[in-house]
């Protein structure tokens, strides 16, 4: 395993930097000012302005290998720097989730007509999409749980149910849902489900409300929906009746890998914020960073953001060579640690800020929690070491 950046990716990373320097964190402050004047599920006029610039930089759908010419393991390193701005940068350079997972769902699933409709235009970052499979009454980290119904009548599907925690229906751009639902309930456990595309307009679609995380109500939302009779004609059916379950499984793997990614980038700001702070901060008549216990913060936030690094870089050489199902026990191995990092690196870096740390006067608190969130979100740390476990058993 050799690990060293290609000459390309070098040079995407550089170029990705020079970005972030130049415009994405210049853009932060306006993007948050927009959406506290005009309200915050609104589209701040400066992402458009950034999609622009990266696409003349070059920086545009770098998440796939056919859309953007990187491998996993090459755009491990761009997700990481997108993390520093999480909101900001994934968004402006295409390949922010849900929408990556979606369009490589449209990608592998999808008809010819399904793509044109769909794909091409979020492919040109037109529009936006959600995935809705997590339901508020069953335990959804085991897809085959899910109750909402998908029944053939005649041309049509007829959806009811319930859906929530569905990222981007806030934003209006959203407008397309790829829906999972069990068509079968007798089939067999992992044929049950199905998914079929659903236009944002479609009558009986109710979005009910926007759920917050930890108070923070997100630009694209995280919300909850209501299928009530909803009717769409069986041509947006993605597949076959019964790959519900095997299009969840092949959407979620490299998805992993930008989601770890970008919760390093993540604890690497946080880390860069706590150093400047430690030296700048005196408490006891020296700087902070002269403390042996800051000093301990700071050495283990290293250490632990290194190893990880590895481990998803690792992981991602494996999706490379080998597909999604040969690195399986990695992948999940990565979903837990990368977030815990995350989540352990931030909280240091608020506890060397204090109280200014849990306020909106630095990115800490809103990284935490979605760092936190993180570890829930494609399913719940639990779970994951789950999958570990049974790999290793088995090995």
């Amino acid at each position: 395993m050799d690990f060293e950046l290609s000459a390309k990716t070098q040079d995407t990373c550089e170029r990705m930097w020079a970005f972030m320097r130049e415009e994405i964190y210049p853009a932060e402050p306006v993007w948050a000012a927009y959406l506290r004047e005009n309200g915050e599920h609104t589209h701040p006029p400066v992402m458009e302005e950034l999609k622009a610039s990266a696409r003349k930089r070059g920086l545009w759908n770098l998440f796939h290998p056919e859309f953007g010419g990187l491998t996993n393991l090459e755009y491990a390193a761009v997700a990481e720097i997108t993390g520093h701005s999480p909101v900001l940068a994934p968004e402006a350079i295409n390949c922010q989730a849900p929408d990556t997972g979606n369009m490589e769902t449209l990608h592998l699933f999808a008809t010819a007509e399904q793509r044109a409709q769909w794909l091409a235009p979020l492919l040109e970052g037109q529009i936006r999409s959600a995935f809705a499979m997590t339901e508020p009454t069953v335990a959804s980290s085991d897809a085959t749980n899910i109750e909402t119904a998908i029944v053939r009548d005649g041309d049509d599907y007829v959806i009811n149910g319930r859906k929530w925690w569905i990222t981007g229906v806030a934003d209006e751009r959203c407008q397309i849902f790829i829906v999972m639902g069990k068509t079968d309930p007798a089939a067999e456990p992992h044929r049950q489900q199905s998914m079929v595309l659903v236009p944002r307009d479609t009558p009986g679609l109710e979005i009910v409300r926007h759920l917050p995380i930890f108070g923070y109500q997100d630009q694209h939302g995280h919300s909850e929906l209501r299928f009530d009779d909803v009717r769409v004609p069986v041509g947006n059916l993605l597949g076959e009746e019964g790959d519900g379950f095997l299009i969840s499984q092949a959407r979620l793997g490299p998805g992993r890998i930008h989601h770890a990614m970008r919760a390093i980038g993540m604890a690497e700001r946080a880390l860069a914020l706590m150093v400047q702070r430690a030296k700048e901060r005196v408490a006891f008549g020296k700087p902070l960073a002269e403390q042996g216990v800051v000093q301990e913060l700071i050495a283990q936030s290293r250490i632990e953001i290194d190893q990880v690094r590895l481990y998803v870089y690792r992981t991602a050489w494996l999706i490379d060579r080998h597909g999604a199902k040969g690195a399986r026990g990695e992948i999940a191995g990565i979903k837990v640690a990368a977030p815990a990092v995350a989540t352990a690196v931030i909280d240091r870096a608020i506890e060397v800020f204090g109280g200014s740390g849990v306020s909106d006067d630095t990115p800490l608190a809103y990284f935490y929690a979605w760092a936190r969130v993180l570890r829930i979100v494609d399913g719940p740390d639990a779970v994951h070491r789950r999958t570990v476990a049974r790999v290793e058993l088995r090995r």
